[in-house]
């Protein structure tokens, strides 16, 4: 039986601005069903690889092949399989949440019924059914973030990646996030995090890349970056910033 291909395959990847080098040659690889906290410091090149990934930058040089389409011979079959949620919600504020994803919907070619079905299953699992003719105009920071999510999800992405996710957000709707997020990665969607939130990452995900100056530091489950940093029974939070700022044992 073949073996299936990786949900995301990232080999050599780098950016350059200018003479700046954003990205420096990261090899990263996820798979189907995982869901990878990728952390960093501000300016890390967190955002730079997850746009290239998307294919909202160009790469310098390297290869992304997502669910195994590479990216840049058939960049429309990779954005099929992917949803891409920045941490600024992205909407059009004249639109009703229900206006909102009947519009996404059909970008994605999604028949009428089933958008409509899966419309009122997020917008009710997001608590926002029942603001779901109210224009997004009038709508706070928290609930918008959860109509873009919902957006996001509409098509029923194979590999979702957000950035910055819980941004602003207040506890009780970023937990609506959070456990919406879990049910969707024990359902088998692949899902990529950025944070710096290191208690969320450290709850929800299953294993973890920290970039700092465009290069992938370290890698792996935090029981295994624990062992391989020396660093037995430490929190994400502590062995992060010991590896950001060098202290951490080498592995």
């Amino acid at each position: 039986m073949n073996k299936p291909a990786p949900a995301l395959e990232i080999c050599g990847l780098r950016k350059s601005y200018g003479e700046k080098e954003a990205v420096k040659g990261i090899d990263l690889t996820i798979q189907p069903g995982e869901f990878y906290g990728l952390l960093g410091p501000n300016g890390a090149g967190k955002t730079t690889t997850l746009k290239m990934v998307v294919g909202l930058l160009n790469p310098s040089a390297g290869s992304i092949h997502v669910f195994g389409t590479d990216t840049a011979a058939d960049p429309v079959a990779a954005k099929r399989q992917i949803a891409w949620l920045p941490d600024e919600p992205m909407l059009y504020d004249k639109l009703t949440p229900v206006e909102y994803l009947e519009f996404v919907a059909g970008l994605w070619g999604i028949d009428a019924r089933t958008a409509t079905d899966r419309a009122e299953e997020l917008l009710t699992r997001l608590e926002l059914f029942d603001h779901r003719h109210e224009r997004c105009e009038g709508f706070s920071r928290g609930m918008k973030q959860k109509a873009a999510l919902a957006g996001a999800l509409i098509h029923d992405p194979r590999l979702l990646i957000l950035d910055e996710p819980l941004t602003g957000l207040d506890a009780a709707i970023a937990r609506q996030v959070k456990d919406l997020l879990a049910e969707r990665a024990r359902a088998g969607c692949t899902i990529i995090l950025t944070t710096h939130i290191m208690e969320v990452a450290e709850r929800l995900v299953d294993r973890i890349g920290i970039i700092q100056h465009g290069l992938l530091l370290a890698e792996g489950t935090l029981d295994e970056l624990r062992q391989r940093h020396g660093r037995d029974g430490a929190s994400l939070e502590d062995l992060f910033l010991d590896l950001v700022s060098g202290k951490a044992v080498a592995a």
